[in-house]
């Protein structure tokens, strides 16, 4: 049983990480990071079975691969906290010879990471090929990717997906953050995909949505969901319906914060609304 409770306050102290992180170095992508602190959250502290330690091969556990790589902040938060490499090493974000670079990347060795994610659409492919991996190994673990709506304009993302289905790939649950919003405006008016459930399902995926994707409670019912319909001959898709910048207000429901830091005064703000809860790096 899960303690939302403590989940709870896992995310709050993940947004702090998030916008001190972003503001030390007056750079990063707080708004869909802040979105999908929940999700984070769900994955890492009550979804995915994870062994001690951390190797690349992950044989015998659930495996995560971050697509939309922009929003490592709330990654590398999670990821520490999960125990994954010293929560202090936060302090560390975006700056010079550091682990923790703007995007994810796999030459540095940072525990946790198992795909360089700099280049969007690409991540759908990886963990296709790590779940027929799995299959070819004998593992009964599952795959679970996180992608962006808009990072869903790029082509690479629909041949995939139509291998998924043709192939049967139904050890992977692919998350999209549907929150509308993209670096240049709203996802309809940069490039209007229309519905995303249609599409998925006219490619035959197993299609379910969470609609409140930033309730805990919700994401937790609907990942169990998504969970008991693997194994039955399709790949599962949801989606997600997210607020870009949830937990602060003044970032919620606008693209401007996809990929600019809070001033100080800004910073004072939204921590006033995030109070510590695990103690700040």
């Amino acid at each position: 049983m899960a303690n939302i409770q403590q989940l709870e306050d896992f995310s709050t102290q993940v947004r702090r990480d998030i916008l001190r992180m972003v503001h030390a170095v007056n750079s990063g992508h707080p708004g869909g990071s802040l979105g999908c602190t929940e999700f984070f959250t769900v994955l890492y502290q009550h979804m995915m079975k994870r062994n001690p330690g951390f190797d690349m091969n992950g044989k015998g556990e659930d495996l995560f691969f971050l697509s939309n790589g922009h929003i490592s902040p709330v990654f590398y938060s999670v990821l520490a906290r999960s125990g994954y490499f010293p929560v202090s090493e936060l302090a560390t974000f975006r700056k010079l010879n550091t682990r923790l670079q703007g995007h994810p990347t796999t030459n540095e060795g940072l525990p946790g990471v198992r795909i360089a994610s700099g280049s969007l659409g690409q991540g759908m492919s990886v963990a296709i090929g790590a779940a027929q991996a799995k299959k070819l190994n004998g593992d009964n673990n599952l795959i679970y990717s996180l992608h962006g709506d808009g990072e869903l304009q790029e082509g690479q993302n629909w041949e995939a997906i139509m291998y998924a289905s043709a192939k049967k790939v139904d050890n992977l649950i692919s998350t999209i953050d549907y929150n509308g919003q993209q670096i240049d405006g709203s996802t309809d008016e940069v490039l209007n995909m229309g519905s995303l459930k249609a599409k998925f399902e006219a490619f035959d995926w197993d299609v379910l949505e969470i609609k409140e994707g930033n309730n805990i409670q919700a994401i937790i019912a609907g990942m169990e969901e998504a969970k008991s319909r693997t194994g039955k001959g399709k790949p599962v898709c949801v989606l997600l319906h997210t607020v870009m910048g949830h937990g602060v207000d003044f970032m919620m429901h606008t693209h401007a914060w996809h990929g600019k830091a809070p001033n100080d005064e800004q910073l004072a703000n939204g921590l006033a609304q995030n109070p510590a809860t695990l103690g700040d790096y």
